[in-house]
């Protein structure tokens, strides 16, 4: 249970969600408008998540390979992980970036992506397009999903932990909508005071987790291939 809910913080850690909240507080009835963006990221990543989950349980080819490519694929997850740690400490992530940066500068303006103007036009109907579209399943959510159908609980637990592994997920979202259905005119300062903080500890949080999460799947797959 604590692979799923760590699998879950790293799954939020989406940039493109990151945009699409960062946008939507700028804009005009912010509210109503991370409201729909969130309404349509539930549609698309429960619903997805469920058929991914269920569509595990019932395959046969599964369960009787499991022993041997559960841990396989356990390890496999996990130094993808570690690799990703290790490209955010030695800064090596920096140098691909600036090189995106010089050919994005070498070519024409194109402006922001459409999704970016579409979230601009101000619609809670825009936005929960924007959102079920743009909430696709990352590797995270597909390694949380593994571990949710290997603790092989009844159905109806099953659904209640993809439902709250989304929950979780879309907390960069769902903590804004929150607050400005709470404290409106507080919101807006913390949330500037949070980008700031996340400025400034974003690479070392990112390093921690990456590695935690290589390191405890690495673990579990090495202690699944000797038992």
């Amino acid at each position: 249970m604590g692979q799923v809910i760590l699998l879950s913080l790293t799954a939020s850690l989406n940039p493109t969600l990151v945009a699409a909240t960062t946008v939507m507080l700028l804009l005009e009835r912010p509210t109503r408008l991370m409201l729909g963006y969130l309404l349509g990221a539930y549609l698309t990543s429960i619903t997805l998540g469920l058929v991914i989950v269920f569509s595990l349980t019932g395959s046969s080819a599964s369960n009787t390979t499991e022993n041997t490519i559960s841990p396989a694929v356990d390890i496999g997850l996990g130094a993808v992980a570690l690799a990703v740690a290790f490209i955010l400490y030695t800064g090596r992530h920096e140098r691909l970036r600036e090189r995106r940066r010089a050919k994005k500068a070498a070519k024409p303006d194109k402006g922001p992506p459409r999704w970016q103007r579409e979230l601009s036009k101000g619609s809670a109907r825009t936005t929960f397009v924007v959102g079920a579209l743009l909430t696709l399943p990352g590797a995270s959510y597909l390694a949380g999903l593994d571990q949710i159908h290997k603790l092989k609980y009844s159905t109806t637990v099953t659904v209640l932990l993809v439902i709250g592994f989304n929950i979780v997920m879309l907390w960069l979202l769902e903590v804004p909508l929150a607050s400005f259905l709470v404290a409106p005119e507080w919101t807006p300062r913390a949330v500037e005071r949070a980008k700031a903080w996340v400025s400034r500890h974003a690479h070392a949080f990112a390093v921690r987790g990456s590695a935690a999460v290589g390191a405890l799947l690495v673990i579990k797959g090495i202690v699944g291939l000797v038992s």
